[in-house]
């Protein structure tokens, strides 16, 4: 941060209350207001739980009190998620920058990586699996395939996209966590991108767009902000899901891992349509913290 924006500790104090009590007559959780500030100046949580900022003589800021507060307003007005406000968010033990180019990766979608160990730790192959060529389909902001890269340290991965601006995030946080090396980014529908990738893969990981389209009016307002080819799965949410379900044989090695995160309900359709598919077993439905079905995990294993 520069000496170009700062401020005293007592009008940072000041600025924080109105806000506070701002979020709370527009129904937004006041908590977001020290997210907010946490990102954009100089301080750390327990001066801000303590109130030992109002002590400070001058606060560095990334840019002005007046734009600060020209931010919260777009958030309480807009409802413009404060991740988009600020261009980034936390994520397993990672900073990632966001736009409105992709989707704000969500804490559930954080146990994927777990499951995926686990997974690899029971396979047989495991070994071979974990040094082998992972690809996380749709990889928007590349949370998933930077998951990936860290848990498994001697995998390649590849992260496709349809979205140009999407993968550009991606590789800029790979870049800034040092894992740029680690990860191919490809540009393209789903499978198109990774021709030569035929019957090569260890796993195919992917949170894929998943809400049938009807409801894409009713979510919160804050989701109008994101990426509507990330959230729309079609007229029964499972198009891009049955796209993996079917493609993925051609691509998978023999006992490789196919896993996906799905929306609370989905389980059971998701489960059949493997089943249906062929080829692939041990299909385990896995519940999120809240206890509602979330991913589906199978092994792939042809005849």
């Amino acid at each position: 941060m520069t000496d170009d924006h700062s401020v005293t500790g007592h009008d940072l104090w000041a600025w924080r209350e109105s806000a506070r009590q701002a979020a709370q007559a527009a129904g937004v959780e006041a908590r977001e207001v020290d997210w907010l500030l946490l990102a954009v100046a100089d301080i750390d949580g327990l001066a801000l739980r303590l109130g030992t900022v109002q002590s400070r003589s001058h606060i560095h800021l990334r840019y002005p009190l007046a734009e600060l507060e020209r931010r919260w307003q777009q958030r309480l007005t807009q409802r413009v998620p404060v991740q988009y406000l600020v261009g980034e968010t936390p994520w397993r033990d990672l900073t990632l920058s966001v736009s409105p180019a992709v989707l704000i990766p969500r804490p559930e979608t954080e146990l994927m990586i777990d499951l995926a160990a686990a997974a690899i730790a029971n396979s047989p192959i495991g070994d071979q699996l974990a040094a082998g060529v992972w690809a996380d389909m749709g990889t928007g902001s590349g949370a998933i395939a930077l998951g990936l890269a860290q848990t498994f340290s001697a995998a390649s991965i590849l992260a496709v996209d349809l979205s140009a601006e999407a993968l550009a995030i991606a590789a800029e946080n790979a870049t800034k966590v040092g894992l740029r090396d680690r990860i191919a980014f490809y540009h393209g529908s789903w499978f198109e991108p990774l021709a030569t990738y035929r019957n090569q893969l260890s796993a195919v990981v992917s949170n894929p767009p998943y809400i049938p389209s009807a409801l894409l009016p009713t979510l919160q307002p804050e989701v109008n902000h994101e990426p509507t080819a990330a959230l729309d799965g079609g007229d029964d949410g499972l198009t891009a899901l049955r796209i993996l379900v079917t493609q993925a044989p051609d691509y998978l090695v023999a006992e490789g891992l196919w896993l996906v995160e799905t929306m609370a309900g989905q389980g059971e359709a998701v489960k059949a349509m493997l089943e249906a598919q062929g080829g692939y077993r041990d299909i385990q439905i896995w519940l999120d913290l809240a206890g509602r079905d979330r991913f589906v995990q199978s092994i792939y294993a042809p005849k």
